[in-house]
């Protein structure tokens, strides 16, 4: 697959690679794994001199002799090199190089130096610090490990805390860059096609790529990738997150999979999983690993009652839905029995998933100041999606169905006038009704 996408990334490169030429630059790259922060900068200085080091799980000095082969390669510059050298030694080195030469050097897994030597960092931060006021370079450092990443630069506690100049976030693939790739490669597509694609991967570079490269354009065809024997996408979850949680990513693993069951409430998982205190596993998966966000009426306050989770993620939602929560079907190498489950259940998931679709190309539209959901206290009258323009006086009641055929606009006007009567603050509003359908992707 060719690449798409990143121009708003590479115009934020293009205008730190300026600046670095006059102001040394630190640049964190950050986004979930796959998301392809890697190719996006390989892909932007193809055509560029740009040192790469990869900090494989190596000892120092195998890394050092690896980084100096690099530099002479790239720079076609001696380096001394010894028996004592060390990844400091090279970092002064490129330093010292870039007051009276421009470099742009790229660090990848850079937070797996905490598995080599923990110590460099505060090397890094001391090297740093004595020559970046005259210094001409372009650092960027991307890392796979979330956790690892915030600690390294968010806790005031590291050496490398606030050092960093600039930070990019990749994210995945936005619906409409999804609909001209299926365009491209398959220009016959079906809508069905499309959610499958959004469903299976959420729009992640890596899983986009794999389907695509095999011609796998249909429903069919990329579920029946996605279950056969040895799938790359069947052991991904594990592979991504083990890593993040460590020694507990048993107990995150069966939270995420009853929320990816629809068991989505604080004191419904407690009960199942006869774990008293669940709040600190919910934060820590909300706010330092982002994997779930809290879900609630719009314009309601928080409360414990109202508040359900749901999983940002749409391939990890799909995986801890049909792979983790049946694991002993793989085991027992019951593959096609697996995927006769998620074919049977394909048509409920993608609906949930339709809803998410809908909200990025609201999101993407950049009309509205305002997005959610609602229901009464109830539980009842829910209106999929409510759209609020704050600054023209606009509010839109959206409902979401598989098929047109089936939207209502009655019922919704009646469910949007229940909503108005309890909230109450839009009377000089301009209100309209919408909906939306697998036609309207």
């Amino acid at each position: 697959m060719r690449f798409f996408d990143r121009e708003t990334e590479f115009e934020k490169l293009r205008e730190i690679e300026e600046l670095s030429h006059e102001v040394a630059q630190f640049t964190i790259i950050t986004g979930r794994r796959r998301i392809g922060k890697t190719a996006m900068v390989k892909k932007y200085y193809e055509n560029s001199t740009i040192l790469y080091f990869f900090v494989a799980r190596k000892a120092e000095t195998e890394l050092c002799e690896i980084f100096i082969d690099e530099i002479r390669t790239k720079l076609n510059i001696p380096m001394l090199e010894g028996k004592g050298m060390t990844f400091a030694n090279i970092f002064k080195f490129i330093m010292e190089l870039s007051q009276t030469k421009h470099i742009t050097l790229f660090i990848d897994e850079f937070q797996d130096f905490y598995r080599i030597n923990s110590s460099i960092y505060s090397d890094m931060q001391n090297i740093w610090d004595s020559y970046k006021n005259k210094a001409q370079i372009n650092l960027i450092v991307a890392g796979s490990v979330n956790t690892l990443m915030n600690k390294i630069f968010k806790d005031k506690k590291e050496p490398l805390f606030g050092r960093q100049t600039n930070t990019i976030n990749v994210r995945p693939f936005k619906p409409l860059v999804l609909k001209q790739i299926m365009s491209e490669y398959c220009p016959d597509y079906k809508n069905s096609d499309l959610l499958a694609l959004y469903t299976l991967t959420g729009g992640v570079a890596k899983y986009v790529e794999l389907f695509i490269d095999r011609k796998k354009f249909t429903e069919r065809t990329m579920l029946d990738m996605f279950f056969e024997r040895d799938s790359y996408f069947l052991q991904e979850g594990k592979n991504m997150l083990v890593d993040e949680f460590g020694k507990d990513y048993g107990i995150y693993f069966s939270i995420l999979t009853l929320i990816a069951q629809g068991r989505n409430t604080r004191s419904e998982i407690e009960s199942i999983l006869n774990i008293k205190e669940l709040s600190g596993y919910l934060k820590n998966l909300n706010e330092e690993y982002g994997l779930i966000k809290k879900m609630q009426p719009i314009y309601e306050k928080s409360t414990n009652k109202n508040v359900h989770y749901s999983i940002n993620d749409q391939f990890l939602s799909f995986w801890f839905r049909f792979v983790y929560k049946y694991t002993h079907i793989i085991e027992a190498e019951g593959n096609d029995k697996l995927k006769a489950i998620a074919k049977r259940d394909f048509n409920t998931v993608s609906g949930k998933a339709l809803e998410s679709y809908f909200i990025d190309v609201l999101k993407e539209s950049g009309i509205y100041t305002r997005l959610g959901y609602w229901h009464d206290r109830k539980g009842e009258n829910e209106i999929d999606i409510i759209a609020e323009d704050e600054v023209d006086n606009k509010i839109e009641f959206i409902e979401i169905k598989r098929q047109s055929k089936n939207f209502d606009r009655k019922i919704l006007e009646a469910k949007s006038q229940t909503f108005l009567k309890a909230i109450g603050t839009f009377k000089d509003y301009e209100i309209t009704y919408r909906g939306l359908s697998i036609e309207d992707m």
